[in-house]
């Protein structure tokens, strides 16, 4: 394990130089299916069969963010360049904040395994590629997933139609012991939540706070399809400017996870549906170490943090579209436009 540990950070240090000597010069798409080709091309016959999927296979919806076996191609049944070749493809969809904490979340595990008796399930390559469709197709998309990570994109053609199901996830959420004490891989998630939470007053309180005890997991779960949650909360209407400009930050921290311009456009789609259709909840305590729980959620989106487990050091943090998870919105209106591409 120390050796996977070892390789993981060589692998980092590797992309995240190449990615900020490159600063993403392409299109997103583009270069995005062009990783995928260059992983697939890697690949031996009997890996790529793991690798890929068709495109309508219910496989690509079958998400999810706990530490089980999964459909793909794990890292650890790769070698040491197609492991390169496989998170350059993650690095193409990534900002570079958003690539550090995926693969920082990553190496989690080998902090896990040492805790639990070096139990099997807790490995730092058993995080799985899959590819759904033909890469630089009338439409594809690829997944990155594995425990505390699910990572979902859907192109067409030059377009990326979709970033979302995006769920990241930490435990422990601080490192508490040994060399990496300290370490907090979402320490912004939860810390813009706490300071947009503090700065309302008592009667913002009582519309925002939907309860004393925060829900033992994001509400969203792992279901295919999202939807708006009820109680709204307070609505960025009834925020003051400083307030909401902390909304703000809470909402480009969950999106600035991709490529800046995808991000851009995640933040475009938001600002167009309105300011006064954006809501904050919270759940739970306010102070670091109590359990807590906050989401926000607008005409288009939902964005849920939870910290309850292991004594609330345990996050879960995931972004939905509730329109257009895994693309279906806009596949819905490409397949009504151009019929022959059902």
């Amino acid at each position: 394990m120390k050796s996977i540990h070892r390789h993981i950070v060589a692998v980092v240090v590797i992309v995240v130089q190449l990615s900020l000597n490159a600063s993403h010069a392409h299109p997103p798409a583009v270069e995005m299916a062009d990783a995928a080709k260059n992983f697939e091309a890697s690949l031996t016959p009997e890996q790529r069969t793991k690798v890929t999927f068709d495109f309508r296979s219910d496989e690509r919806v079958n998400w999810h963010f706990v530490p089980q076996a999964r459909k793909g191609l794990p890292l650890a049944e790769m070698s040491a360049a197609e492991k390169h070749l496989a998170l350059v493809l993650l690095n193409s969809a990534l900002s570079h904040r958003g690539y550090f904490k995926a693969v920082t979340i990553m190496s989690l595990e080998q902090i896990l395994f040492d805790l639990e008796n070096k139990s099997p399930r807790r490995n730092p390559e058993l995080y799985y590629v899959s590819i759904f469709g033909k890469p630089g197709g009338d439409v594809w998309g690829f997944r990155v997933e594995g425990h505390h990570l699910s990572l979902n994109f859907t192109v067409r053609g030059d377009v990326v139609l979709a970033t979302t199901p995006s769920f990241f996830g930490t435990n422990p959420a601080e490192v508490r012991t040994g060399p990496r004490a300290g370490l907090r891989v979402l320490a912004a998630e939860e810390d813009l939540g706490r300071q947009l939470m503090s700065s309302l007053d008592a009667k913002q309180r009582s519309i925002a706070i939907i309860t004393n005890v925060a829900p033992k997991e994001v509400v969203s779960g792992d279901s295919r399809k999202a939807s708006r949650l009820q109680p709204l909360g307070l609505c960025a209407s009834e925020m003051t400017v400083p307030q909401r400009e902390k909304l703000k930050a809470v909402i480009l921290e969950f999106i600035g996870r991709n490529r800046s311009k995808l991000s851009e456009a995640d933040w475009e789609k938001i600002e167009k549906a309105g300011w006064e259709k954006i809501f904050f909840v919270w759940a739970g305590g306010i102070e670091p170490g109590q359990g807590q729980y906050y989401r926000v959620q607008g005409a288009t989106f939902l964005m849920e943090y939870d910290n309850t487990q292991n004594d609330a050091n345990h996050v879960h943090a995931v972004w939905r579209d509730i329109e257009n998870d895994f693309g279906d919105d806009l596949l819905k209106q490409h397949y009504e436009q151009v019929p022959h591409a059902k």
